[in-house]
């Protein structure tokens, strides 16, 4: 109704919007592996399906503040441990299908089963119980009260699916948002339209196009000849000077969430010995990184936390580097002569630049590094599944996501019980300072264990045309929503 409202006034007031342009081609450096958000780790399927496809109870906002979504509002219970849900009603899933209570609790039994392949199926974990009142009303019970849930439950991975087509929503997505999946053109474009009987009000683009754009010259070449409306993040920091001085162009530039780590395999040899993981933190420069792959775009960190959250501890002064201290490390470790290892790098341009380096860093210490660049897919299934892998960098996207560390089935293979305590703490705590004192002592532990390499916080790097209104500064979260975008038509 209010967007209803918005679009009578603008045509009142602003009747050049009426012709202004109402179809959108998005620039995305990745191709997402699948349109499946609830089956699939790589941050590219919320780039695409996130707000747009799919919606969940709550949504997340460019400024990471909760908002309503298919739930319109929510009474909690006085021990935190119950949440009552009020949905929307008369909302339609692409295919026809109505949405109900009972798609919520099919959603969420299905990411907490235990076949379940959702990549956040942790976030499910304190539901005990699902109760459906009527068509729409639903009651969740925690076992403990959690003051992350509904942030938690506003991810990509809790979006609300139709049981009717959930098994098909890899490649052909069925959502109940304000566009519908037309076509995916492989190694090429994704193609959405309007969704006409989008519960939550029109929206203002007819037609949505993403458009897979790897190379940063192509990036580049794209957006100057006008093929490329918005690229949301722009793969080329070095270029963006070139877009700040045409008036035609704006460049915002934001933060993410996205922690840019040298991951490790902690249950492989020598990285199993924190010796060696050590001697590796002596060798890093982050400085010299962020200055030859990000050109001075990013900020260095020193555990695995953003820098911009209340609860950050700059840890960067503990490993600073000293070659010297690396190869006592590395000698004291049994490697006085170092190693070969393979670094297996993903897609983006930050990884495959920030790999170079990180391969010229170690060879000052004796480590030879076998640089593997291999396409998202092989990536998640080598390193993110089957951990088959040394060394890797990529960029956790994710916010507030340390608690990865405390599973011993992730992909970095750490598993230490000391950490797993800080973080149980951390999920009972319902004290602000105690849950700011865990937080701190949980980024100190994977740092003082140099877990992994840390490098530096992502920067986002928009640049999108002059008229072009509602993008999202902010990556709070990796998506793009679309559904408050328009074009401005000059007066």
């Amino acid at each position: 109704m209010i967007r209803l409202i918005i679009i009578i006034l603008s045509v009142i007031f602003y009747p050049n919007l009426l012709s202004a342009q109402n179809k959108i081609t998005i620039g995305l450096q990745m191709e997402p592996p699948n349109l499946d958000p609830t089956a699939g780790a790589a941050s590219d399927i919320d780039e695409v399906v996130y707000g747009n496809i799919f919606e969940g109870l709550v949504r997340i906002d460019q400024y990471g503040k909760i908002q309503s979504g298919l739930a319109l509002s929510w009474d909690i219970s006085k021990d935190g441990r119950s949440y009552v849900f009020h949905l929307a009603e008369g909302v339609k899933f692409h295919d026809g299908t109505d949405f109900d209570a009972y798609d919520v609790k099919f959603s969420f039994n299905r990411a907490r089963a235990k076949n379940s392949t959702n990549a956040k199926k942790y976030i499910f974990k304190p539901i005990v119980m699902i109760d459906v009142f009527d068509s729409f009303t639903i009651m969740i019970t925690l076992d403990h009260a959690r003051s992350d849930f509904l942030f938690n439950i506003g991810l990509g991975d809790a979006v609300i699916v139709g049981e009717e087509s959930a098994a098909n929503n890899v490649y052909n997505p069925v959502g109940t948002g304000p566009f519908k999946f037309k076509r995916w053109i492989r190694g090429e474009r994704i193609e959405l339209i309007a969704n006409d009987q989008y519960w939550g009000g029109a929206v203002w683009l007819e037609r949505v196009t993403f458009k897979f754009i790897t190379d940063p010259l192509s990036a580049y070449t794209a957006m100057m000849a006008g093929d490329i409306d918005a690229f949301p993040n722009y793969p080329a920091p070095e270029n963006l000077f070139l877009f700040e001085i045409d008036p035609t162009f704006d460049v915002i530039v934001g933060l993410t969430a996205g922690e840019t780590i040298l991951s490790t395999n902690n249950k492989s040899a020598p990285f199993d010995n924190i010796l060696v993981r050590r001697a590796m933190a002596y060798a890093i420069n982050r400085q010299e990184i962020i200055d030859g792959a990000m050109f001075g775009n990013a900020v260095p960190i020193g555990s695995h936390f953003a820098p911009d959250h209340p609860y950050y501890v700059d840890l960067t002064a503990l490993y600073t580097q000293n070659l010297t201290k690396a190869r006592a490390l590395l000698k004291e470790a049994g490697y006085e002569q170092g190693f070969t290892a393979s670094l297996k790098l993903p897609p983006p341009i930050y990884a495959r630049r920030t790999g170079e380096l990180i391969a010229y860093q170690l060879a000052k210490i004796g480590i030879d590094l076998k640089i593997e660049n291999m396409e998202w897919a092989q990536w998640i299934d080598q390193v993110l599944r089957h951990k088959n892998y040394d060394l890797t960098i990529v960029s956790h996207v994710e916010p507030m996501d340390i608690v990865i560390y405390a599973n011993p089935n992730y992909y970095f293979g750490y598993d230490n019980k000391d950490f797993q305590k800080i973080i149980d703490d951390i999920d009972h705590s319902n004290d602000k300072a105690q849950t700011e004192k865990l937080y701190q002592e949980a980024q100190r532990k994977i740092a003082d264990d140099a877990v992994n390499g840390y490098l530096f916080q992502l920067g986002k790097y928009g640049v999108w045309k002059k008229n072009l209104m509602g993008m999202w500064r902010n990556y709070p979260i990796r998506a793009n929503v679309l559904r408050d975008v328009y074009f401005a038509e000059a007066q």
